[in-house]
C-alpha cells in the first residue's frame, strides 16, 4: 500500500493526481474509440489513411509539449504546466463535439479533427509527464510502484473509453463520448486549481545549473525503447477495432470489446506486477513482457477469419504484454539519468509519441501501397516487440550496476 512520503502532498493533491490519470487515460482513446464513426460513411467516411493521418498532428504536438515541458515548467511552476494539460484536453473534446456539426463538409470537418487531435497532443504531452513527475516527488521511497500504480489508473481510464463509447455508440448519441469526457475535465480542472501542487524537485530545478540540460549517451538507449514501445502499443490502441471489424468482419461491440480488452489488461498488468515486485523484481518483468506482446501479435497475425472471441482473447494478452513497459521504462530513466531531472519523463514521452505517430500514421499507406494486410503487418509488429527484448537487457544490465552503486554509496 502507498503511503505519501512527501511533506508537502496532501491526501487532495495525490487524489487529483491519481484521477486525472483516469480521465487523460479516457481523453487520450477517445479518437480510437469511435474510429468507426470516423471510417463510416454515414458520419465522416474516412479512409484508413485519412484515419491514420488524423493522428499525426496528436504525435507532433505531444512530441513538442513532452520536449519543452521541463523548460516551461523551470520558468512557470508544475502546477501551471499541469493545469494547461488539462485545459488543452478540454478543447480537443470540445473541438471534436463541433465537429459532428459540419461532416456534410469532409474537409472542414477533417480540419476540426486535425485541430482537436494536435490539441489532444499538446494535453497529453503536458499532463502525463507533469503527473509522473509528481508522483516521483510525493513517493521518493517506492517510485517505482507509485508509477506502476499511476499508469495502472491511466491505464483503467484508457480501458473504460471503448465501453463508453460503445454504449454511447450503441444509442446513437457517439457525441456524448466527448461531452462526457469534457465534463470530467472541466471537474478536474476546479478541483485542482485550489490545491497547492507543488513539488520539491520542481523547486530545486528553477535554481539548477546548467548541467540538468545535459542529456547523457545513456539517455537514447531508454528513448529507443519508449520510440519502439509506442509503435507497439499503438498498434493495439489505433488498429484493434479496424483489425476486427475488416479482418474478422465483427461487429462494432466486438471491436470495442477486444479494444476494452487490451486496455483492460493493460491496467491489470500494472496492478499486478506492482503487487509482486518482491516476488518478480522488476528487471523480470521487463525482460518478459516483450516477449509476451511478441507471441500476441504472431497469434493475431494469424488468426482465422470469423474469430471474434480468440481476437479478444489476443488483444488481451497484447495488453498484459505492454502494460508494465512504458511506466518501468519511466521510473528506470528517472532513477539512472539524475542528471537531467524532471526533463527524463518528458523525453521519454515524446519518443513515445514518436512511435504512436509512425504506427497511427503508417499502417494506412502500408496497407494501401503495398501488398500487405493488416494481419501481415501485426507480423511485422511481433519483430519489433522482439527488438524491444534485445534492447530490454541493455537498459535494466547498466540500470542495475548503477542502483547498485548508488545505494552502496
Amino acid at each position: 500500500m502507498l503511503t505519501s512520503a512527501s511533506t508537502t502532498a496532501s491526501r487532495s493533491e495525490t487524489a487529483a493526481i491519481f484521477i486525472a490519470g483516469v480521465v487523460q487515460g479516457i481523453a487520450l482513446v477517445t479518437f480510437p474509440a469511435t474510429s468507426t464513426i470516423f471510417t463510416n460513411p454515414d458520419y465522416y467516411g474516412l479512409s484508413n489513411t485519412q484515419y491514420g493521418a488524423m493522428f499525426v498532428p496528436q504525435a507532433i504536438t505531444a512530441i513538442g509539449a513532452s520536449l519543452i515541458g521541463a523548460s516551461l515548467t523551470r520558468r512557470l511552476g508544475i502546477k501551471r504546466i499541469y493545469l494547461f494539460g488539462l485545459v488543452a484536453d478540454l478543447v480537443s473534446m470540445l473541438l471534436l463535439v463541433l465537429s459532428q456539426f459540419v461532416t456534410s463538409n469532409q474537409s472542414l470537418a477533417y480540419g476540426i479533427l486535425l485541430l482537436a487531435t494536435a490539441s489532444l497532443g499538446i494535453g497529453f504531452g503536458l499532463t502525463v509527464p507533469s503527473l509522473n513527475t509528481f508522483t516521483a516527488a510525493f513517493f521518493p521511497k517506492t517510485v517505482d510502484r507509485a508509477v506502476l500504480i499511476l499508469n495502472a489508473l491511466l491505464g483503467l481510464g484508457t480501458a473504460l473509453a471503448p465501453v463508453f463509447a460503445a454504449i454511447f455508440v450503441g444509442f446513437f448519441v457517439w457525441w456524448g463520448m466527448p461531452v462526457l469526457v469534457a465534463v470530467a475535465i472541466a471537474a478536474l480542472l476546479l478541483f485542482s486549481l485550489r490545491l497547492p501542487l507543488q513539488t520539491s524537485m520542481g523547486e530545486t530545478e528553477t535554481h539548477t545549473d546548467t548541467t540538468k540540460t545535459m542529456t547523457p549517451a545513456r539517455f537514447w538507449v531508454f528513448a529507443l525503447f519508449a520510440l519502439l514501445y509506442g509503435i507497439v502499443e499503438t498498434m493495439n490502441g489505433n488498429w484493434a477495432t479496424l483489425y476486427m471489424t475488416t479482418d474478422q468482419g465483427t461487429s462494432t461491440a466486438f471491436a470495442s470489446l477486444a479494444l476494452t480488452a487490451f486496455w483492460a489488461m493493460v491496467t491489470v498488468g500494472r496492478v499486478l506486477f506492482a503487487a509482486i515486485e518482491k516476488q518478480f523484481p522488476e528487471r523480470r518483468t521487463f525482460h518478459l513482457l516483450p516477449f509476451v506482446t511478441a507471441a500476441a501479435f504472431v497469434i493475431i497475425a494469424f488468426l482465422p477469419a470469423d474469430s471474434p472471441y480468440a481476437g479478444v482473447l489476443a488483444f488481451a494478452l497484447a495488453g498484459l504484454g505492454c502494460s508494465a513497459l512504458l511506466p518501468l521504462t519511466i521510473s528506470f530513466g528517472q532513477g539512472e539519468l539524475t542528471v537531467m531531472g524532471a526533463a527524463v519523463a518528458g523525453g521519454l514521452i515524446a519518443f513515445y509519441q514518436m512511435g504512436y505517430g509512425i504506427a497511427a500514421f503508417g499502417v494506412g499507406p502500408l496497407e494501401e501501397h503495398t501488398a500487405l494486410s493488416l494481419s501481415q503487418i501485426y507480423l511485422l509488429a511481433a519483430f519489433v516487440a522482439l527488438v524491444m527484448a534485445g534492447i530490454s537487457f541493455r537498459v535494466v544490465a547498466r540500470n542495475n550496476a548503477f542502483l547498485t552503486t548508488h545505494k552502496e554509496n
